[in-house]
């Protein structure tokens, strides 16, 4: 069938990667019309001329707002009914786009590349992404192979729907997995084969300022999906250690000591807490459809 295609590219100071990923998307052979968009993220380099002479449609920020806004702002000037979002710096390979096309035709509303080993810059975030897709996994109770890819094709109309919530810095890929699920909207996986980048001065990570992020990812994760879910078992085992610890001193004190007072009551603080998030998470929900 045919498609009106949007793929949008935010983009850093890219100008050594971005004009051969253009061209070869402008030249992609699929069943229907494709518009490139490259959202020039505040770069300080020709970034923005040389997307423009490749063919792609330019939008600039005139400071950096994060690959997030970049996102967001791409996302609101397509036009296309599907949405294909992907790196400028020549990781993202354009020929595997037909089977994230292909997958999502299937019926599923959102498809996600999923990189396969070999594919992450380094073991450390290797590592770090599969916890965060194991946590994910145990959060929406559905097998998540890759939380972060930023790699994938979208229904347009309903990843609008999500805009508000989705964050300006590099977390938009988790935001928008997990409010796709929250929402009941299907998701697939489509392997793929992340190449190393064309410009390995240009990488944008910092071990220590993303190392944190990466940390908040994790509490993203459960903030956005089900606050309770995350919340329980931490007050189940606060409470838990109140009680052992009270068995204790009844045993060899025979007395009940403020410690004890202590762990139940942060133990049903959290559980308050997370029934209340709870509650404004589903508000939040709400308010998007």
């Amino acid at each position: 069938m045919k498609i009106k295609l949007s793929i949008v590219i935010p983009a850093k100071d890219e100008q050594v990667s971005i004009g051969a990923v253009v061209t070869k998307l402008i030249h992609l052979p699929i069943n229907g019309s494709v518009e490139v968009i490259v959202v020039n993220d505040g770069s300080t380099d020709n970034t923005a001329q040389v997307a423009q002479n490749a063919g792609a449609e330019v939008i600039t920020h005139h400071y950096s707002k994060g690959n997030g806004a970049a996102i967001k702002t791409g996302a609101r000037a397509a036009t296309g009914d599907v949405i294909v979002f992907m790196d400028g710096d020549g990781q993202h390979n354009p020929d595997d786009i037909p089977r994230l096309l292909a997958k999502l035709h299937q019926g599923y509303d959102l498809v996600v590349g999923a990189r396969q080993k070999g594919s992450q810059a380094s073991l450390a975030r290797s590592l770090a992404n599969k916890f965060y897709n194991k946590f994910a996994s145990y959060m929406t109770g559905h097998k998540i192979e890759d939380l972060t890819s930023g790699f994938r094709a979208v229904n347009a109309e309903k990843f609008r729907k999500f805009l508000s919530l989705l964050p300006n810095g590099f977390s938009y890929p988790t935001t928008s997995t997990m409010a796709f699920f929250r929402a009941g909207y299907s998701v697939a996986y489509e392997p793929i084969n992340a190449k190393q980048r064309l410009d390995e001065s240009n990488s944008h990570i910092n071990i220590v300022k993303d190392g944190i992020r990466f940390l908040l990812i994790i509490f993203k994760v459960g903030t956005l999906y089900s606050p309770l879910k995350l919340f329980f078992p931490i007050s189940f085992t606060v409470a838990l250690t109140g009680m052992g610890y009270y068995a204790y001193t009844f045993l060899t004190d025979g007395r009940f000591t403020n410690m004890s007072a202590l762990m139940f009551t942060t133990a049903l603080t959290i559980f308050m807490v997370g029934l209340v998030s709870e509650q404004i998470t589903a508000l939040m929900y709400k308010n998007t459809e």
